[in-house]
């Protein structure tokens, strides 16, 4: 059940940022180009999907312990910014606006050929990979851990 969930959450996602637009990398440059051909259509999908998210995460995190399919909700508890957090910003950031692709957008415009997703995505699971596998080194030098 936990695996059907997952696959119909993940097509709504999906069907929703074909059909706003976000799979389309131009739409998303011309959001950034404030001086130029600027579309602020973009700040409308950013500010649909946070009004039905934020009621939606508000009765469900308050009214239930736990999610359905899984033993515990992963609510963040860091609120540190830190300089491995600041550098991820600037990179995703700087990537957004080079390529106009977010992970998920990008998943989605791979299959329908969007032009520049066979350069990105690769790049993106590499760049995903070291994140994962980066040593935190200013954590480790914190704790007194060999870095």
């Amino acid at each position: 059940m936990k695996q059907i969930f997952a696959l119909l959450s993940g097509l709504i996602f999906g069907f929703g940022l074909i059909i706003s637009g976000m799979s389309d990398p131009a739409k998303v440059l011309n959001f950034l180009d404030v001086f130029g051909t600027w579309d602020p259509s973009l700040a409308f999908v950013m500010g649909g999907a946070i009004a039905v998210t934020m009621p939606g995460f508000y009765l469900l995190t308050s009214q239930r312990d736990k999610p359905l399919f899984h033993p515990q909700f992963h609510i963040p508890t860091r609120s540190e910014i830190d300089p491995k957090l600041l550098s991820g910003a600037a990179i995703f950031g700087v990537g957004w606006g080079l390529g106009g692709f977010c992970p998920g957008p990008a998943l989605t415009a791979l299959p329908i050929g969007a032009s520049g997703t066979l350069i990105f995505v690769p790049f993106m699971l590499i760049g995903m990979w070291l994140a994962r596998n980066t040593p935190d080194l200013g954590r480790a030098k914190q704790q007194g851990a060999p870095s």
